[in-house]
């Protein structure tokens, strides 16, 4: 009742918390009309289930918002791991990101042409 509420209050998303299965998320879409989100988070309450389940059962969004912090956790542990072991980043270089590879993905070139385009 809650959440039909916050739909008709014009509530931009639903975000239904600590569902155990894909069952429940699926009976929660059927008694609300309302977009939905859905919390893929590691570790919790909620199995692991496909973004394209999510969508076939109508979630129209599904958030993500531990994994990559996670991985970046467990790759800082196994990069200073091989640096107190080796002393040195020789043997993790092909696992990093360039200083290119960095500067593409943000867009670098394009804040060096804004900066050079506010200083005339």
């Amino acid at each position: 009742e809650r959440c039909r509420a916050y739909v008709a209050a014009g509530a931009d998303a639903i975000f239904p918390e600590g569902l155990q299965s894909e069952a429940e998320f699926d009976q929660f879409r059927k008694g609300v009309s309302g977009p939905l989100l859905a919390n893929m988070t590691e570790f919790g309450k909620t199995p692991i289930i496909p973004a394209s389940n999510f969508s076939s059962i109508g979630y129209q969004m599904v958030i993500f918002p531990m994994t990559a912090f996670r991985i970046m956790l467990k790759a800082v542990d196994e990069c200073y791991a091989e640096l107190v072991q080796t002393g040195t980043q020789a043997g993790l270089m092909d696992r990093m990101r360039t200083r290119a590879e960095l500067y593409e993905r943000i867009e670098y070139a394009s804040y060096d042409l804004l900066d050079q385009q506010w200083l005339d």
